[in-house]
């Protein structure tokens, strides 16, 4: 080589380059690799000769030349990398990729070679490098930009104008004890992106830091480290957004002793080069000349323990299924971790379903991210945001969107939004990520779909609550394997049962799409029907006979009859409508339901017509309108329509059942008493006796409330029969519970407790809550009257916070009155305390500690008949 001869001394910036991957490239080309070899060398040489180096050696494809300033260097090598591109080269899947480095120090040459440690450090920064990149040394770093700066030019100076310096950091260069700190050369025409740099201490994985805490999955956490522990391949399943990508970052972290050669983590989403180069690169691996990538990564990996994330697999199955079996089948001690909305489909794969966040973690995640929406601070209280977080359904992403939201709204009002999830929580100025809103990470999922499994979900989406097998076979032909379809994909979530439900977002979605498919109509009708056939077989027995109304039975359907009234309550079908709401009254009535009701007849009503609904029918109508009402005069005017109605349609069962309805409690005892008789011979004299029952329970109430208590007792006794046949009292068992109050009035305290402990067990049985309430406030008054206050007041405390939505307590001036005698005997801080105490147990604890009050014993002192009046 020309040019400058003699060796610079004092300040020498060392430059070295070699081929990356010659040998591959040498063994591919054959004869050819001399012709590229070189003209590789020609290159280099003519651009080392412009800038002033000095060649020290040549050997094979490696140069090491000095430099007597470092800009010259420096813009020598971006040239030579500039030149060494545009070059047209034989083959263009064999262009050699020259990696290069320089360092500047103190050196004085020796004859012909410099005796410096100098000389190695430039070495290894070289080595560091990947084919096609420049790096160097903090102190050429520091030369370059002290020479720079000095001169304001310079035969470099055109070169070096565009020219940046990238810090990489400090890395451990092989034989030295300090670190160096490595720039990378950035300029116009060279590569930007490479692996981080090839150094003897690489790092042992690639897993991000952490943005925000991670909160809870301790049991999840531990349950599937364990899986990974004793299994190759384990696929975390489970719907986007529930945290999937984060709880196996986590869980990598934990395992990262197990690994000695590293954790890395790639995600298909991202991979656009592909899914070998994106773990290649993870590596700190390149291509190598005319070898798939993914065979560089094998090799490099194949006798090392390592664990691999695959990341996000739903977004490339097939490519992430495939890199995953080529690793495990070549790589023995290799480890997958997979991530995705369904599984991968290999051999040997353990599928683990992510759980949504268990209250306790959702509420503590909720509270976290919402002190980080609003600046540190959480504008509303613990209890608000428990409710909102329960409404969230476990789910991470609708807990960060719920959070954010909560910058405008108070956790209870955006709790009440929840119905539709993502009309509450998206914005329609969301980007287009999957994460960015609750429509796009569904929709992420609905568009790989197949046809059957997409119309499946639409049919899916107007069910209330989980369905049997049975029912989804009834959305259509084929729906069990487009129903495998959307449980592999995590759309639909298998329950106990089995069953199979959709999420609040799911169905949500899904509805939207129903819509947008113009199908609504269709389905919603075929839902309605399929409502109507269910509460033909949960209200009537095989045999025909009507079965007990009990809300323990009712309650899983009453979702489902809900939605099915409100569609019919739109569309018009009013006699189906109708039998909904005579059969959702009780439930409304315990559960705080009144208002709905009432709306909900009142639409049916606009959609009565010619003789389409019968009289009857009607009547039944005004008498559950009438039941919800608290306005008086709302109840009298449906009462009103309900006798016409029932006196058109001479039903006289039906009609004394209205003329029962219209006799109050609440009134005067003579006009009522009076009232009451009245239906009650009515009733005898038309043949249904057995309808006056309402009429029969109102007059023994009104007895007991004027201390008329043997004629009570004998009513009730005479109406055991009548309630027998009764579906819709029998599970309340009225006439033990006012045989109890009876009895407590009368002292048989013996006869008391048997009623009242047989009416809370039957109310227990059969769901009504409120009425088990008033039975366990009775018990409260047996233990007052057996001596046990303290008892007492705990039961009054539990079961005056567990009266729910009732709107109305025929007793409750009796229940006071007891409770200001128990207060007087034990003094208001030990019947506050005690009190307290029974509101804090919960009622299942405050009902399993009034069946435990002890039967009251004759030989003990109770007393029987004494007619203790109170």
């Amino acid at each position: 080589m020309s040019g400058r001869s003699e060796l610079p001394s004092g300040l020498v910036t060392f430059v070295f380059t070699d081929i990356e991957g010659s040998t591959r490239l040498a063994r591919m080309l054959g004869e050819a690799y001399r012709e590229v070899l070189g003209a590789h060398r020609s290159v280099l040489r003519a651009v080392l000769r412009a800038f002033d180096g000095v060649e020290l050696l040549t050997e094979g494809d490696s140069f090491f030349v000095a430099f007597a300033n470092a800009d010259a260097a420096l813009a020598a090598c971006v040239e030579a990398q500039r030149r060494l591109s545009a070059h047209d080269w034989p083959r263009r899947d064999a262009v050699p990729r020259v990696r290069m480095g320089l360092h500047t120090g103190e050196a004085t040459p020796v004859g012909r070679e410099y005796a410096s440690a100098e000389v190695h450090r430039a070495a290894r920064v070289s080595a560091a490098a990947h084919g096609g990149q420049v790096l160097c040394s903090e102190a050429t770093a520091l030369a370059v930009t002290a020479t720079y700066a000095t001169t304001g030019g310079g035969p470099a100076a055109t070169t070096l104008a565009a020219v940046d310096l990238l810090d990489l950091g400090a890395y451990r260069l092989r034989g030295f004890d300090d670190d160096e700190r490595i720039f990378q050369v950035v300029a116009p025409g060279l590569e930007r992106d490479f692996p981080r740099p090839r150094t003897a201490e690489a790092p042992r994985h690639n897993l991000p830091a952490e943005h925000s805490v991670f909160v809870g999955r301790r049991a999840e956490s531990a349950e599937l480290a364990e899986l990974i522990s004793h299994n190759r391949l384990v696929s975390v399943v489970g719907p986007g957004g529930s945290g999937k990508t984060r709880l196996t970052l986590a869980v990598a972290e934990r395992l990262l002793p197990a690994y000695p050669d590293g954790v890395w983590t790639i995600d298909a989403a991202t991979a656009a080069n592909g899914l070998p180069s994106a773990l290649a690169a993870a590596l700190g691996l390149r291509p190598e000349p005319g070898r798939p990538v993914i065979e560089t990564v094998v090799e490099q990996c194949a006798e090392r323990r390592m664990l691999v994330l695959l990341q996000t697999c739903d977004a490339a199955p097939v490519l992430t299924a495939t890199l995953a079996h080529r690793l495990l089948s070549r790589c023995r001690r290799l480890d997958v971790v997979a991530t995705g909305r369904a599984p991968l489909g290999l051999g040997g794969e353990t599928v683990w379903r992510i759980p949504p966040l268990v209250p306790a973690d959702a509420f503590a995640m909720l509270r976290d991210r919402a002190a980080a929406a609003q600046g540190g601070r959480v504008g509303d209280g613990e209890a608000q945001l428990a409710g909102l977080a329960a409404r969230l359904e476990g789910s991470p992403l609708a807990i960060e969107l719920a959070a954010a939201r909560l910058r405008l709204l108070p956790a209870e009002q955006l709790a009440r939004r929840l119905d539709d999830p993502l009309r509450a929580l998206d914005n329609d100025s969301a980007g287009e990520g999957r994460h960015a809103s609750l429509a796009n990470n569904l929709a992420w999922s609905y568009r790989t779909l197949g046809s059957p499994a997409a119309g499946l979900l639409r049919r899916m989406a107007v069910f209330a609550g989980p369905v049997d097998l049975a029912t989804v076979e009834g959305c259509g032909a084929g729906a069990l394997s487009a129903l495998s379809e959307l449980a592999d994909k995590s759309l639909v979530e298998v329950v106990p049962g089995p069953r199979y439900r959709l999420s609040d977002q799911v169905r949500a979605y899904a509805l939207r799409q129903l819509a947008a498919a113009g199908d609504e109509p269709a389905v919603r009708d075929r839902h309605l029907g399929w409502a109507i056939q269910i509460l033909d077989g949960v209200t009537v027995d095989t045999d025909g006979q009507v079965r007990t109304v009990s809300l323990t039975e009712l309650g899983p359907y009453v979702p489902e009859w809900q939605i099915a009234l409100r569609w019919a309550a739109t569309c018009g079908d009013v006699r189906a409508g109708l039998r909904l709401a005579e059969t959702l009254d009780p439930w409304w009535r315990e559960h705080g339901g009144a208002q709905e009701g009432r709306e909900l007849l009142s639409l049916l009503y606009q959609g009565v017509s010619g003789d389409e609904v019968t009289p009857a029918e009607l009547a039944g109508a005004h008498l559950v309108h009438a039941g919800l009402s608290d306005d008086r005069s709302e109840r009298e005017r449906h009462l009103i329509r309900a006798e016409e109605a029932a006196r058109q349609s001479g039903d006289p069962a039906l009609l004394i059942r209205v003329l029962a309805a219209r006799v109050q409690p609440d009134g005067t005892c003579d006009p009522s008493e009076q009232a009451c008789r009245s239906v009650i011979a009515e009733a005898e004299r038309s043949g249904v006796a057995a309808a006056a029952l309402p009429a029969v329970l109102t007059l023994a109430e009104l007895l007991w409330r004027r201390n008329a208590l043997v004629e009570a007792a004998e009513l009730l006794g005479a109406a055991r029969q009548l309630e027998a046949v009764h579906p819709e009292d029998r599970g309340r068992r009225a006439v033990d519970w006012l045989l109890g109050m009876v009895a407590l009035r009368r002292g048989d305290l013996v006869a008391a407790h048997d009623h009242l402990v047989v009416a809370l067990r039957s109310r227990l049985r059969h769901g009504f809550r409120g009425a088990a309430a008033d039975a366990v406030a009775a018990i409260a008054v047996r233990c007052v009257f057996g001596g046990d206050p303290a008892t007492a007041a705990v039961l009054f405390g539990g079961a005056e916070t567990a009266r729910g939505a009732r709107r109305t307590e025929s007793f409750g001036a009796f229940w006071s009155a007891q409770q200001a005698a128990l207060r007087t005997a034990l003094g208001d801080a030990a019947f506050d305390a005690a009190y307290a105490d029974g509101a804090a147990l919960g009622f299942d604890q405050v009902v399993a500690m009034a069946l435990a009050v002890e039967h009251p014993d004759l030989e003990d002192g109770a007393t029987r008949f004494a007619q203790i009046v109170r």
